[in-house]
């Protein structure tokens, strides 16, 4: 009886052992016939906005990421290696980025981010992903001392080797917009509104610097509270000025109302902001009277180029549920230079950890035709693009008014 349960046993080690060994390795059809090899998971997270005011954009950075490791996948771009995405919701605030940040740090199987939205939760991102060598790129973070640390005008010092951006900065915006207002609308006076924010501080400030320069008169400068919704005090103390155009920091959620507001006050002038306003849902928000309304966003816009259009033809077939939004291509973008770099940092690694440093190396020489244009960067982790373009409300949606190079605006 005894002898019986020492031989029960003995199977049941080996039929565990088999099926262990089973669950270990794959056999994988990488194009040599069928070979048998062991495949690694190496994950990409996304840190976004997936619940909230500003989802529309989050989800759209994230399903843009999952479309790009799909393919990544499905054409076995890195022989040996499976990738996944682990998205994390940082709602747009601080806090819940760095506790995402957190999360995704302490996974050994995290090589690289793809995030924020946000200028203001990166700054919180940054450091807790650095020590660990995780790269991150962002689509849409513009706060030029993500890149060039605080003092970027006077004595520009990259603060994280592992920060890179597809977009342009607010040092390239916020003049693009002035240059825009004064020398082709022809305005000379503008009033300016921002929600106290990285991003809608940072691209006040640059846009009021370059109008100034230009000629301009910055007649009135206020601020608001992103919690608030009602701007009736805000207006109010600005109407008297007169301002030809009203110049706005922040995002959507602030910016519709706002326009609404001016309107129905009887300041009738256009709002402008940046890429952090150019979405339909600012239109909703705004109502009828945002008809005239401006934005910039980084790049030309995504339909206007073969590659743009294949993109936006793969993202429909892949079936998501959210529209890819203002940042989706150069969330794509992002992914894709990261997957770039993998192709050499893991063609010999034997697990992640070992490879997140030549990752970090080989993201920095990384060169190719992306959705939005050219994707390199230079020696502070910025994109080498400067292309952008200014936006116009009419008949209830943005259209395009003009794409130019930053230098030859």
């Amino acid at each position: 009886m005894q002898q019986r349960s020492v031989v029960r046993v003995g199977a049941s080690l080996i039929v565990a052992s088999l099926a262990l060994t089973a669950c270990g390795s794959r056999n994988d059809d990488n194009g040599g016939g069928g070979s048998t090899s062991t495949t690694k998971t190496a994950k990409i997270g996304v840190i976004a906005p997936l619940s909230g005011d500003l989802s529309p954009l989050g989800l759209g950075i994230q399903h843009s990421v999952e479309l790009a490791v799909k393919q990544a996948n499905d054409t076995n771009a890195i022989p040996g290696w499976k990738l996944e995405v682990d998205a994390k919701d940082d709602t747009g605030k601080a806090d819940p980025g760095k506790n995402a940040a957190t999360s995704l740090a302490g996974d050994d199987s995290v090589i690289g981010v793809v995030g924020t939205l946000n200028t203001s939760v990166s700054l919180q991102v940054q450091p807790v992903l650095a020590p660990k060598n995780i790269v991150q790129v962002s689509p849409a973070n513009t706060g030029p001392a993500l890149t060039q640390g605080a003092n970027w005008q006077t004595d520009p010092k990259r603060p994280y080797p592992t920060y890179f951006r597809t977009c342009t900065t607010d040092a390239v915006q916020g003049p693009f917009a002035a240059r825009y207002l004064y020398n082709t609308a022809k305005i000379t006076k503008v009033a300016t509104i921002h929600d106290k924010k990285a991003y809608g501080q940072g691209l006040v400030g640059t846009f009021t610097e370059e109008f100034k320069k230009l000629g301009g008169q910055v007649v009135a400068a206020q601020t608001i509270n992103p919690d608030d919704s009602n701007y009736q005090a805000v207006v109010s103390s600005i109407k008297p000025s007169a301002p030809q155009a009203v110049y706005y920091g922040g995002e959507y959620p602030n910016a519709g109302p706002l326009s609404q507001q001016m309107k129905a006050a009887g300041l009738n002038v256009p709002l402008m902001g940046g890429d952090g306003i150019k979405d339909p849902k600012y239109i909703q928000l705004a109502g009828k009277t945002a008809t005239g309304d401006l934005s910039t966003s980084v790049g030309a816009p995504t339909d206007s180029t073969e590659a743009g259009k294949k993109f936006l033809a793969d993202y429909k077939a892949a079936g998501y549920k959210e529209d890819s939004a203002a940042y989706g291509g150069y969330s794509y973008d992002a992914a894709n230079a990261i997957i770039n770099a993998l192709k050499d940092s893991l063609k010999d690694a034997t697990d992640v950890i070992s490879a997140r440093q030549k990752t970090v190396d080989a993201l920095s020489k990384v060169s190719f035709d992306g959705v939005t244009g050219k994707v390199a960067f230079d020696q502070y982790g910025d994109t080498t693009s400067k292309v952008l373009t200014v936006y116009k409300v009419d008949a209830g949606k943005w259209t395009t008014v003009e794409t130019k190079d930053f230098a030859a605006s």
